[in-house]
């Protein structure tokens, strides 16, 4: 396993972070495994190396804070792991059950920390930015956490760059814990935090951890079956708002070059996110055996210039997608 430290932070996570979106309760979404059986997934990740775990409070209404918090406890050492969790999303529909109010955030992270079952979340992000919620007071009850002990170090996760910026600047005047690290959307497939959101977390010293690093399975999927569908895509809402006209050119330009080292497409999708070098770790979401291993596998893989060049050439423009 490979090592980096999360930004601008003494905090050492693996190169390679485990999303646990996957596990929790399938009455929630029918691609979720259950706690049984996603214990396999936890205990390989352990053992190669992999310190870096993501879920959310609305993953599976809770369930998955619960199956993860169990499963990390039991395997692995806390002191070595890096656990982060996020708040934002409805957890029902009663009122104060969703956002960034002081309410919802101190609620939110106690809530989560008694199914983690642990005393202090390492890191605590914002799902999204809440527009119903004065910035200043979402960071200052994150501030207050902090203070609490209750949580290490803060993250975001996709916003408008302008967003983040004036939370850090808020932050900074208010001399409160900032931001370390943001967690947007970035594949071959959606590429728009270049522009903007990624050149501002090189200059603030922000950690990269990209979602769907290989676009919902898109990228991973050969010329032959891409006509068909997943569990996941069946049953996914957003799938289609995401990810319904991809660029099928980059798609081949990926088979191509999976095909002619050997390896898997995704290992080359996630190779590529790889060699960035404001990408901290992808969050790689694994429901089969070759899902962690086409991850660890592609950590080892080193692009050539051409071959970056020629996943880079077909790239198209899209509307910004949270």
């Amino acid at each position: 396993m490979q090592y980096t430290t999360l930004g601008g932070t003494g905090l050492t996570v693996s190169r390679i972070c485990l999303g646990c979106m996957s596990y929790g309760n399938p009455m929630w979404r029918p691609w979720v495994l259950d706690e049984q059986a996603a214990q396999p997934f936890f205990r390989s990740a352990i053992e190669h190396g992999i310190n870096f775990f993501d879920t959310a409070d609305m993953y599976s209404l809770g369930m998955s804070e619960e199956v993860t918090g169990r499963a990390l406890r039991s395997m692995g050492n806390l002191e070595e792991i890096v656990l982060a969790t996020k708040v934002f999303w409805p957890m029902n529909d009663a009122p104060n059950m969703r956002g960034l109010s002081r309410k919802h955030i101190v609620q939110a992270c106690e809530a989560s920390l008694r199914r983690l079952g642990v005393g202090t979340i390492d890191l605590y992000q914002i799902h999204r930015f809440d527009a119903s919620t004065p910035i200043d007071e979402t960071l200052a009850a994150l501030q207050l956490l902090v203070q609490q002990g209750k949580v290490r170090y803060l993250g975001a996760s996709s916003g408008y760059a302008w967003q983040l910026m004036q939370a850090l600047s808020i932050s900074e005047r208010n001399g409160w814990a900032r931001f370390v690290s943001m967690q947007p959307q970035y594949n071959l497939l959606y590429r728009e935090e270049e522009r903007e959101m990624i050149p501002l977390c090189r200059e603030m010293g922000l950690g990269v951890i990209p979602w769907s690093p290989i676009a919902r399975g898109v990228l991973a999927r050969p010329g032959e079956k891409r006509k068909g569908t997943t569990t996941r895509s069946d049953n996914d809402p957003h799938a289609d708002r995401l990810y319904a006209n991809a660029d099928w050119e980059i798609v081949d330009v990926v088979e191509r070059i999976a095909n002619a080292r050997g390896v898997s497409m995704a290992q080359i999708a996630l190779a590529w996110l790889l060699s960035k070098r404001d990408v901290t770790a992808p969050i790689v979401g694994a429901t089969k055996p070759n899902h962690l291993g086409d991850a660890i596998a592609a950590l080892d893989i080193v692009l050539s210039a051409e071959e970056i060049e020629a996943l880079e050439a077909p790239y198209t423009p899209k509307p910004v997608m949270f």
